[in-house]
């Protein structure tokens, strides 16, 4: 310690300004200075021991001291314009002398050598820091001036994330400072996010992808965040408000610190655990977007779930620590006033338009492309056109058009739009499939047997599923009154008549899979529970690209009845909130029922389309029984079905069982199906339905064997 120190040659990184060299070299002098003057009242400054005891000569020498020992004069100079340091005085609202009290605290970080001056100023070479008093000492201040202050919990260093005080059980002079590892990188050039917020943000990706929206809504909440504490929440009504967020930053010229929310609540009870809240990602986050000029997209919020107090708190938490930082919230829940001391700028985000979702879906299967290193895929408006009645935010889109474009190359081909579905149906999420029975469509227009009324019926529900966005959102159609966009049908008819797999041909054509609610699983005895078990399934439907079924549906869509007791009353409220909550609703239903006249009248208003399931005539009763039988199934010359069309008047539910039926016959005779097995099937089905068997109706087939005591 003998030898004169000169830390820093003067010569600025590649990577950061001149300038903050330059305020360095005053700090490195100040550090000689401070050296020079505790060498010249050291009575042995070579001791190799010296900081590790106290001569009586040093206790004296302590109590000598006055009660301002520092003579060192602060030049103080404003940062230039452009400038790093000016910068962060600019972001977190520095004074000149919280910039000196930074640089005295990062400087050990910038060159080993300040440890060692920093050890030996602080009589303990352990101390490798430099302490509160100390830094007020290096910056001229005497100890028990207003100077200290600078350094308190709220003062900007401290409370910005820029310096940290630890040691907090010492005496506040003796506390030593601390800057943090990101904080020093952005000192240096560097503009890689906080190492603490890792798995915290999401991936973030190019410009362009967020740039496709439209330039109003972008420019509308960019307007909204410039403004105030630039706290903004997105009311999601069906479009992307997440895109949206990401959107209105990039337009701000702001980096977007994209939140994952998950991750952002387990880091966050981590910090809490640790009592470490400086530490926490809300501050982290906060003092991340000053650094880089960011702002922070959170949502949705349903993930967050704030009406738990815990969670409240942290929101709480996240919006003061970001004050005057850019902070877009969105969820489909408004903005509850107890999140924040401040209240949001609140923008409603409706769904994207047909172009919008059009172009989106261009630009990421471009992207898609590009990046596994293919051309284009052909017919681009045909694939799209295929996903016309799907609703998908960005992520969803990129992450769909990634897997498609994948599953493409690998077998050589270019992308089709199965390849597309596929990939869009694996996105979503297993909430709705844990409260109803998934089923993946297997059947296709070619597989109904229908009269040409309940088909145009059928057609008429994929329509108004394509083109619902359009109509209802972008022609405002269904304006106001809390209305959803929702798609609702009815399937009336006897049992057998095709309701279900109509749903299912319906889901096969919009490439969406079948939901079927089980009722099970949703009526409860408990007051008030069935209701909330569909809410939970109305919720997930709404976010899923899938065709809910109430298969049965009168047995929870049935009329209101007069109040005579509890049971009644309670009863006419379940009725009353599904009418409600069916109003509301943003997504494709099928309600089927044998007995449409004991539905509730309220229902039939709410319905789109209703579509009538007749008994089949007997030229459909002929092509269901051909059609059932298959072409695998090896037939007897002798068997007839025109005779099996004309006689026996079943439903397509009932002709597919006694086909089923006869062929297992026919597997154990060991011969083609003959009208024998189709025969014995028909007698069973009739047993099963308790109809009666009539000799006219089966003819010369009826033999002795199959007389029993139920015929005529």
């Amino acid at each position: 310690m003998s030898q004169a120190v000169h830390v820093l040659s003067g010569t600025g990184s590649g990577e950061a300004d001149d300038h903050l060299w330059v305020r360095l070299r005053h700090i490195e002098q100040r550090v000689r200075e401070a050296v020079a003057a505790r060498r010249a009242v050291d009575p042995d400054p070579d001791d190799p021991y010296l900081g590790q005891y106290l001569t009586p000569e040093a206790v004296q020498r302590i109590l000598d001291e006055p009660a301002a020992p520092s003579s060192v004069t602060a030049d103080r100079v404003a940062p230039p314009p452009g400038s790093v340091l000016h910068e962060l005085t600019t972001a977190f609202g520095l004074s000149p002398l919280d910039v000196d009290l930074l640089l005295v605290a990062v400087a050990p970080d910038l060159d080993s050598r300040f440890e060692r001056l920093y050890g030996y100023l602080n009589d303990d070479l352990s101390r490798r820091r430099p302490t509160v008093g100390l830094a007020l000492e290096l910056c001229g201040l005497p100890a028990a001036g207003a100077g200290r202050f600078r350094l308190t919990p709220s003062a900007p260093l401290v409370a910005g994330g820029l310096v940290e005080i630890t040691e907090p059980q010492r005496p506040q002079l003796s506390r030593v400072l601390r800057v943090p590892d990101r904080v020093t990188a952005h000192l240096l050039g560097d503009q890689e996010p906080d190492a603490r917020l890792l798995g915290v943000l999401s991936a973030r990706r190019g410009r362009a992808a967020y740039l496709a929206g439209p330039d109003d809504d972008r420019h509308r909440v960019a307007a909204a965040a410039r403004t105030g504490c630039g706290l903004v929440h997105l009311q999601d009504r069906g479009g992307d408000a997440g895109r949206l967020a990401v959107a209105s930053l990039v337009t701000m010229g702001r980096r977007p610190l994209v939140v994952d929310v998950p991750a952002f609540v387990v880091e966050s009870a981590k910090a809490a655990t640790a009592h470490v809240p400086a530490a926490g990602p809300a501050h982290v986050l906060a003092t991340e977007a000053r650094l880089s000029g960011g702002g922070i997209v959170l949502g949705p919020l349903e993930a967050l779930e704030p009406e738990a107090p815990e969670r409240a708190l942290l929101l709480r938490e996240l919006c003061a620590a970001a004050d005057g930082v850019p902070l877009i919230t969105y969820g489909r829940k408004g903005w509850d006033p107890l999140w924040s001391a401040e209240s949001p700028v609140r923008i409603t985000v409706g769904p994207s338009s047909s172009e919008q979702a059009a172009r989106q879906w261009r630009q990421e299967l471009s992207s898609a492309a590009e990046a596994v290193g293919v051309a284009h895929p052909p017919a681009f408006d045909d694939l799209v056109g295929a996903l016309a009645a799907h609703r998908l935010d960005s992520g969803q889109m990129h992450r769909a058009a990634t897997v498609a474009t994948r599953v493409a190359v690998l077998a050589g081909r270019p992308v089709t739009a199965a390849d597309l579905r596929d990939a869009v149906r694996a996105q979503n999420g297993a909430g709705l499939e844990r409260l109803t029975r998934r089923i993946e469509p297997a059947v296709g227009w070619d597989d109904l047997v229908l009269p040409a009324a309940t088909r145009r019926q059928l057609a008429e529900l994929a329509l108004r599923a394509r083109h619902r966005d359009q109509v209802l959102g972008k022609w405002r159609m269904r304006p106001g009154g809390g209305r959803g966009r929702g798609v609702i049908a009815l399937f009336a008819g006897e049992s057998g008549t095709g309701k279900t797999m109509s749903a299912e041909v319906i889901a096969a054509d919009l490439g969406m899979e079948l939901y079927v609610v089980d009722l099970s699983t949703i009526v409860d005895k408990y007051i008030g529970e069935t209701e909330k078990n569909l809410e939970r399934i109305f919720v997930e439907a709404s976010e899923a690209n899938g065709v809910l079924l109430f298969d049965e549906a009168d047995a929870i869509f049935g009329k209101r009845s007069q109040v005579k007791d509890a049971h009644d009353r309670h009863a006419n409220m379940g009725s009353a909130y599904l009418l409600q909550r069916m109003e509301s609703f943003d997504g494709i239903a099928v309600l089927t029922t044998n007995l449409r006249a004991n539905l509730d009248e309220a229902f039939t208003r709410r319905l789109d389309v209703v579509a009538e399931f007749p008994m089949p005539d007997v030229r459909q009763r002929r092509a269901l029984w051909d059609q059932c039988l298959g072409t695998e199934l090896p037939r007897d010359e002798e068997l007839d079905l025109d005779f099996c069309a004309e006689r026996f008047e079943l439903a397509g539910g009932s002709i597919r069982a006694c086909t089923v039926t006869a062929a297992y016959l026919a597997a154990e005779a060991g011969r083609p199906l003959g009208m024998a097995q189709v025969v014995t099937a028909v007698l069973q089905e009739y047993r099963k339905l308790g109809r009666l068997v009539l000799e006219s109706e089966f003819g010369p087939w009826l033999d002795e064997s199959h007389r029993g005591p139920n015929r005529l």
